[in-house]
């Protein structure tokens, strides 16, 4: 069963091409992923406060299509897939009219706070039924260099302003993060993304951010807290931002 929310897309979305941030593309995801919960009678809080459960991104595959400006309208769909083992799978869609404009897979965990285990998709139940998932392509593994083969790009530490209500920065987060890690950005698209948690970033700490460049240009990041410990692994897929995308009456591309 499919979710759909609508939006129109805010000023405070976009960058200084007037494209949406990667970061506010992924928030609307999930805000329609929160909305079909609560819907269905579960919201966040109460799973959490309630029946004592968070759920957990593990990994995120995006593909971006087109570029989303300040006042388009847009429809974000959202349904769950089929879980496995300890998995929890769902998909997004995200439309302008008739347009599909991006398309994104995730995968999470389901944590038991008290004990501190995570749950098999075949001990929760959301209560509505799933659907068929993406292409098999959307949640691939990446292979990412290993560290003595990335560069140091910098550092980024963990403030008031990145945290929720986990205590740790909140996924949302990171595509801004390591578009600030991107030489050049101004000047490229973010056409692609995948974002794999391996450990929590929580407040206070410093991420030291490392990345390299592949031959067929993705950039691949990994960020490594105080301790050695790899909290991300991701991939971005870039391309040149032509010229006349930033200039015009609108910041439309004809």
């Amino acid at each position: 069963m499919k979710h759909s929310e609508f939006y129109k897309i805010r000023w405070h979305d976009t960058d200084a091409n007037r494209v949406i941030r990667p970061s506010q593309l992924v928030s609307y995801m999930q805000e329609t992923a929160n909305a079909q919960l609560l819907a269905n009678g579960t919201s966040l809080d109460d799973l959490r406060d309630k029946q004592g459960l968070a759920f957990l991104l593990s990994r995120i595959t995006v593909h971006v299509y087109a570029d989303l400006y300040t006042d388009d309208e847009i429809c974000v769909q959202t349904w769950i897939c089929e879980g496995k083992g300890f998995r929890f799978d769902r998909c997004f869609r995200v439309l302008r009219g008739e347009e599909v404009v991006a398309e994104a897979y995730s995968m999470w965990a389901l944590l038991d706070l008290k004990n501190r285990r995570m749950l098999r998709a075949t001990e929760f139940s959301y209560g509505f039924e799933g659907d068929d998932p993406l292409p098999p392509e959307f949640y691939a593994r990446v292979r990412i260099p290993a560290l003595a083969d990335m560069e140091k790009a910098g550092e980024r530490r963990i403030v008031y302003s990145d945290i929720d209500y986990n205590g740790h920065m909140n996924n949302t987060h990171y595509p801004d993060m390591l578009c600030d890690f991107t030489p050049n950005i101004l000047n490229l698209r973010v056409r692609a993304l995948t974002l794999s948690f391996l450990h929590e970033g929580t407040f206070g700490h410093t991420l030291a951010v490392y990345r390299a460049e592949q031959e067929d240009g993705r950039l691949c990041f990994r960020t490594v807290d105080g301790d050695g410990v790899t909290c991300l692994e991701a991939v971005l897929t870039l391309e040149p931002r032509c010229k006349e995308s930033r200039e015009g009456t609108n910041g439309h591309e004809n």
